[in-house]
Formats: structure tokens, sequence, C-alpha cells
């Protein structure tokens, strides 16, 4: 007697052939994505004179990296250069893979002149745009370029699909060597001098010396959507970007998507990324894009402006394109008013919850100091920390490799859960002659983070020598942005303000100039994992610390080892 299956048991099959099918459909959808990077002098004459850069490929940014959520991407390094380098891939969570993320001396010995290194890494649980950029000294000025993570095959982006894609990278140009630059400031323990132009796209723009045909220009046809990809990849400049007569609306930041908002002005620490939708809803002609310096110190403006060109399909050559009124150098409440705005968007892909139970509290002072140096000017050079420790590299083995193999002596599992002193953190009229504040001792010091633990981060500005917008940055994590806020960080009211339900994720956030922000992650990636200032001035100083992720309890929670090609230092 034939028995048919039951109702039950076609219920199971054919779950089973819908899992079997999504599983095929994500397997198939997962590519290797292979580069060749060659690091090589590359002379260039983008203002008055010519100059000998380091550079990826030949070109200024380098190569565009296109890949999809899921993919493997490798990257084989060949340093021809004359420096020792490293590339990090800005923003990626290298997950199980922090041999790749490539901060010198953090996770690698530097790939030195003659030498190669593969990047290998899978891109997991993310989309949208991040960057990759040099990570020793002050090379990213010339050696970085875009890394576009694009939703895996038949997922569609959470806004309706824009009809082009651009991206926008904003860069800083000196006329001089980089490397001399930033060896000098630190031999006279001085800030290094500013850069000589912005540029978008490697091009300075119209407003500079010998530079009016070197500006890069978008055409676009009315009526359509356009999203830009807007990286912020300077060295030491928070920056305003607009466009004359038209609005962006933001939908992603840091590679996360936002709930979208629409803005005349966009706001971009060095490492951030903001994804915005451009509607070419204006009457036919020519618009300029255009950045400059967001200068949150209170210091002498900065007076230097990019401009790129919208150009619509069918405008009169002669068109003379319209300027957007750009802010002020030292407009605070604009920058402000966007960066805390913006929301993430609960629900959408790779949407993580807020953790709600804290396993580490941390409140971290991020100073401005000096520290004693006799060969300096005054005796003196100028040294960042946070909470009072200077953070200073390891020479002989990477922070990863002592980790790993249980080596001693590179690093100290002390860094303090609250700074030394506690102060009126915000008070501009501090003794900054107080030593206790102001000295900043150097050290090698971490903070021990058991696996999967939560962390709650209260990142507070202090006003020891001048008060700064200053953006911090995570490697290996996203973390959620709780609050911001100006003055002293209030534990009794300001908690109250917390957004536990959309708050915008990132792995970058500016501390307000004289304030705070409040971040949450999860640390659930074994390895070391560097938290730096992303103004490049600041790095040599010191403002920096460091996460040791133990490994987790089951087999695919630990490290794996290191690459066999892994450079030694």
């Amino acid at each position: 007697m034939l028995r048919l299956p039951s109702s039950n048991m076609l219920r199971l099959l054919f779950c089973l052939t819908c899992a079997l099918i999504l599983l095929a459909s994500s397997v198939a959808s997962a590519a290797i994505v292979e580069h060749s990077f060659h690091v090589q002098n590359l002379t260039v004459r983008p203002l008055c004179s010519t100059q000998v850069i380091t550079a990826v490929n030949g070109s200024l940014p380098g190569p565009t990296i296109s890949v999809r959520e899921g993919d493997t991407l490798v990257v084989h390094v060949f340093n021809e250069s004359p420096y020792n380098m490293t590339l990090h891939w800005h923003g990626v969570f290298q997950l199980f893979s922090a041999w790749a993320d490539g901060a010198g001396m953090i996770t690698q010995c530097p790939i030195q002149p003659g030498g190669k290194f593969t990047y290998k890494f899978k891109l997991l649980k993310q989309e949208g745009t991040l960057w990759w950029h040099a990570h020793v000294g002050s090379l990213r000025a010339t050696l970085y370029g875009a890394l576009i993570i694009r939703p895996r095959s038949g997922h569609p982006y959470p806004f309706p699909k824009p009809d082009g894609e651009v991206p926008i990278l904003l860069g800083e140009w000196w006329n001089a060597n980089v490397v001399d630059v930033e060896t000098q400031a630190l031999a006279l323990g001085v800030q290094p001098n500013n850069s000589d132009a912005f540029t978008i796209n490697g091009l300075p723009g119209d407003l500079y010396p010998c530079s009016q045909n070197r500006i890069f220009k978008l055409k676009v046809q009315k009526g359509k959507t356009y999203l830009l990809r807007i990286i912020n990849a300077a060295l030491n400049n928070e920056l305003f970007f607009k466009i004359a007569n038209h609005n962006m609306k933001v939908v992603a930041v840091d590679a996360s998507y936002t709930v979208p908002y629409v803005t005349d002005v966009v706001v971009t620490g060095p490492g951030q990324t903001v994804d915005v939708l451009l509607a070419a809803d204006q009457e036919v002609g020519s618009y300029y894009m255009a950045a400059n310096a967001y200068v949150s110190d209170g210091g002498a403006p900065l007076n230097s402006t990019t401009r790129g060109i919208v150009v619509y399909e069918g405008a009169p050559a002669t068109a003379t394109p319209i300027m957007p009124l750009m802010p002020a150098f030292n407009d605070t409440p604009t920058a402000h008013k966007f960066f805390t705005t913006i929301t993430g968007l609960a629900g959408g892909p790779h949407w993580v919850p807020v953790p709600r139970q804290i396993d580490e509290h941390m409140f971290v002072t991020v100073n401005m100091g000096i520290s004693v140096c006799p060969t300096c000017l005054n005796g003196t050079r100028l040294s960042a920390s946070m909470n009072n420790y200077s953070f200073e590299a390891p020479t002989s083995l990477s922070m990863l490799q002592a980790f790993y193999f249980n080596v001693s002596g590179i690093y100290t599992p002390d860094f303090p859960d609250t700074p030394p002193v506690k102060f009126d953190y915000t008070n501009v009229n501090i003794n900054v002659l107080n030593p206790s504040l102001s000295i900043t001792p150097k050290s090698t010091s971490v903070k021990v983070l058991k696996y999967n633990s939560t962390v709650e981060m209260v990142l507070q500005n202090t006003a020891i020598m001048g008060v700064e917008n200053h953006p911090m940055h995570l490697h290996g994590f996203n973390f959620h942005v709780l609050a911001q806020g100006f003055g002293n960080y209030d534990p009794v009211k300001d908690p109250k303000k917390f957004n536990l339900v959309n708050p915008q994720s990132r792995n970058t956030i500016g501390v307000p100039v004289g304030g705070w922000a409040v971040i949450r992650f999860i640390a659930n990636n074994p390895g070391v994992w560097i938290m730096h200032c992303h103004l490049e001035v600041h790095v040599p100083w010191g403002l920096a610390t460091a996460f040791v992720v133990e490994n987790g309890p089951t087999k695919d929670s630990i490290l794996p080892p290191p690459p066999a090609d892994l450079p030694r230092c």
C-alpha cells in the first residue's frame, strides 16, 4: 500500500529545500576578489611644482576596490618604495583575521622596502563605504583608496536603487615630502606645517595656483539620482562638504545604514565615510561641490577650499558654476547638529541591537599635554594621552604576535578604567603647569577584555592645552554612539539622554570640542585592536590605547595562527 507523506513531513521537506537553496545562493554569491598593489614612487604636479610621492599602482587616489558582502579579498602588496609601510582596511571588522588589519607594530611589523605581504580576509556582516590607507606615519596622505562593499547578489539596498555611484575622496596635499614634514615636526616637538591644498579625488580644484584645470567633474542627468560615497581621507582636518543649490540625503555612515536624513551640508572627520543620495533636480547647469576645514580648536582659520563641479548633461560649456555658501571654519553648531542628528536604521541589513548588559565601564580622558624633550624647542614636545597614558608602539615585535605567542615585555595589561586625577575637565582656565595633568608618561598599556564582553566607554575631552574635536577610530569593531554633549559628562543626568533604540553605528567618532561622547560595543573578535585619534598629527604624540580581546571558549572563537609571509621586524 502506497503511503503519502504527511503534511508535517511535506512541510519539513519544503523547509529543508528552501534552506539548501539559500545556502547554495549564499555560497554562489561569495567570490574571491584579488588585487596586486605595487607601492612605488610617483612624480606628480598638482600645483605649481613637481613632487615625488608614494602611491599605489601609479595613481592618486589609489585603486578603488569593489566587493560584495561575503566575498574574500586578497591583496598582494609589493613595497617598491623607500619606506616601511603597512596597509589598513579602515572599518573592516577582520572577524578572526586580525593579522590582516594592517596596523603597524600593533597587528604586524611593517613591510620593508623590497618586501611583500598578502592581505587576505572576508568581508562579513557589513556593507557600504569603507576605505584603505597606509598605517605607518604620514604615508596615508597619498596611499589611500575606496573600499566599497555592496550587498550580496539579490539583496537590495534599503533605499531606492540609485542611477549611478561615485566615490568622493577628500584628501590633503603638501608641496613637500610628507615624511620629511612629520619627521621635522617630531624633532622640534611642534605641530607640522599645514597642508597646501585640499583635494577631491586627488585634484585640488580651481582655487589653488596652477590648478585651474585640475578639477574633478561629476556629470549628471537631470531627474536621476546618484549615490555619493564620501570619504574623508585627509590627514589632519575635519571637513565641511556642500554642493551648491542641492540637498543630500544621508543613508549610511561608516558602512552602517541610517534613517534617511536630508541636509545641505555633510561634516566628516578623518577616517569617516558618509553615503548620500544626490538628486539631480535643479535647473540644467553647473554647480560647485566644495570642501573646507572645520577647525574646532579656536586656532587660526585654515583658508583652504577645494572645489569640484557637478555638470548637468546639456549645460552650456561656458556656464559659470554656482558656488555654495560654506560654513565658517569654526562653525561648531553646524558640525554638532550633523553628528548628533543621524540615527541608525534599526532592523536594517546587519543591524545589531544595542547591548543592555555592561561588563566593562570605562571613563577615558582624551588629553593634549607635553613631555620632556631635551633636544626640542623649549625642552619639551607636544604629547597626547588617554587617561594620562601616552601610547608608544613597540619596536621589536608586534603586539598581536606577543598576544598569540604569549611573549611578555611587549605591552602591559594595566590601562586604567578611569583617569588618575579627577578635575574640571573642560575648564579652559585650568592650570596647564600642573604636572599631574600636563606631563604624560609614555607606555604601551592595554585594556584586556574577555571574549564577548560588552564595553561602555565615556570619551571625555579635556582643556589642558586647548580644546579640540578628536576623531577617535576603533579597529576591529563598530560601536553604537549612545550620546554626545558639551562640557563635563554627568554620570547622573547624561545617561537619561542615551539612545538605546536606534543610535548610529560607527567606527570613528568625533568627540565634541570641549565635550564628551559615549560609545558601546561587544568585544567579539579576539586579537589586539588599537583605538587612536585619526588626526595623523596626534598619532606619534600618543593619543591612542589598545584592547586585547581574549580568545573565546570554542574552536571557532579563537584567533588562527599568523600567515607564513607575515613580515618580520
